[in-house]
């Protein structure tokens, strides 16, 4: 195997080699190396304090951690992390460390850490790269498994965040989870509450962002862990539908999800929520079942769960809007306002995003990705958007009003503008300056 690193990372590794300092290259950054991924984060470890290896790097380097996480920043505005060896002691919120103490080798260092293909380390001499692994990360990686560093009950004590990470990983990279190691998660499953919910979201993003997102939340479901984070998307497990659905409520979420073309998070969450609505609103049973309004509820559930998950108020104005008004027609009959009243409804902002969630609805489905009267649609909201769309469309504006009525600032402007654009939505070919100038003398 052989593994190539940057001249960047070099010149870092250079600058403490000529202090006599020891450096390496730790975690994920390892892990990817070996399985030819991508490095998105390069994070290092040395014998050196913050104070230290200040004086290495007196510019564009900072140190704001409490446990001793040493930044640097290189010219392209890119940020590498190096972290003092060190042993942790007590974990009383299940997350961080009571007592960090600078540890006295690499060892010690690495014993600390999460998963055995997390806790490799590369020592880079010029051209020469040694792998250190003590905990037969390399077996591990082969097998593709993920198992943690030594007891994965003391492991997962430490930092219950750890079972969402050992799902977040075997979902990116496409490995299973050690048999006790797994075990464990579903023996400690609880001890997620005590994590901040923020954290919960940060790894549950991943989980979606990844290629087979599904495969993710089964993990989640099967450890115990959705039951904790997300217990309303259970309720549709084994809930049989009817019409066009070949799969049960939960089943179907998975696969919308899985069809979900889009890089925002959010749009993915509401591709795996769109139908959390259906427990709460079904009538009758088997595939005789209904749910009308599953989109109105579902979309109160959703915006619970997003503000469990702390998002910004932003993100849950799109979770719901997409939830929400999901279940759109596309028949062709419908008039240009009816697709306006839509549009206004999504906003334009989340239109295409809801395009992208309504082909996952459909693939998840078992549909064909498209039909005509989809495209014709969809057609059909790029046109409706090019006509006058709200007031601020019209070609006339309140200081119009106003010159030509004589009056000043007042409810009667926006009910003049308000009736103009009435005709204005019936008939968009009547939006012309001098055409509504003329509307308005109307109202003298």
């Amino acid at each position: 195997m052989k593994l190539i690193i940057p001249e960047k990372i070099k010149k870092i590794i250079d600058v403490f080699h000529k202090a006599n300092a020891e450096i390496y290259v730790v975690g994920g950054a390892v892990r990817d190396l070996m399985l030819n991924r991508e490095v998105k984060d390069w994070d290092f470890t040395t014998n050196l304090t913050p104070e230290e290896m200040k004086k290495l790097f007196p510019k564009n380097s900072f140190c704001n951690n409490i446990f001793g996480t040493f930044s640097i920043v290189d010219k392209s505005g890119e940020i590498f992390e190096v972290t003092t060896f060190r042993t942790e002691q007590g974990y009383s919120d299940k997350r961080h460390p009571d007592e960090v103490k600078w540890g006295k080798s690499l060892e010690e260092d690495l014993q600390r850490r999460d998963f055995t293909i997390n806790a490799m380390a590369l020592d880079v001499q010029n051209e020469e790269i040694k792998i250190i692994d003590l905990y037969n990360g390399q077996e591990d990686l082969n097998n593709k498994l993920i198992r943690t560093v030594g007891n994965p009950d003391e492991r997962f004590s430490e930092d219950a965040l750890r079972m969402m990470r050992a799902i977040r990983i075997a979902s990116q990279i496409g490995f299973l989870i050690e048999e006790k190691t797994f075990e464990s998660i579903q023996k400690n499953a609880g001890l997620i509450n005590q994590i901040a919910n923020e954290r919960i979201r940060d790894e549950l993003f991943k989980i979606l962002m990844s290629s087979v997102p599904s495969q993710g939340i089964i993990l989640l479901k099967n450890s115990g862990l959705l039951k904790e984070i997300m217990p309303e998307l259970l309720e549709g497990y084994e809930m049989k539908q009817k019409g066009h659905h070949i799969d049960d409520v939960w089943t179907h979420n998975l696969k919308a999800l899985d069809n979900c073309l889009s890089n925002n998070p959010i749009t993915r969450l509401a591709c795996l929520l769109h139908d959390v609505g259906k427990p709460s609103t079904a009538v009758g049973e088997g595939e005789a079942r209904t749910f009308h309004n599953h989109e109105i509820v579902g979309s109160r559930i959703a915006v619970q769960i997003g503000k469990r998950l702390r998002l910004s108020n932003k993100e849950l104005d799109q979770l719901f809007k997409l939830v929400r008004w999901h279940m759109f027609t596309t028949e062709e009959t419908q008039t240009d306002k009816a697709v306006r009243r839509f549009i206004r409804n999504v906003t334009p902002e989340y239109i295409d995003e809801m395009i992208i969630l309504r082909r996952a609805d459909r693939m998840g489905s078992g549909a064909k990705e498209t039909s005509w009267r989809w495209e014709l649609f969809k057609e059909r909201i790029v046109e409706v958007q090019k006509q006058p769309f709200s007031i601020k469309d019209l070609k006339v504006n309140g200081k119009d009003v106003m010159e030509i009525l004589k009056i000043e600032p007042s409810r009667k402007v926006g009910e003049v503008l308000e009736s103009i654009f009435k005709e204005v939505e019936e008939k968009p070919e009547l939006n012309e300056r001098e055409i509504l100038l003329k509307k308005i003398e109307e109202y003298k």
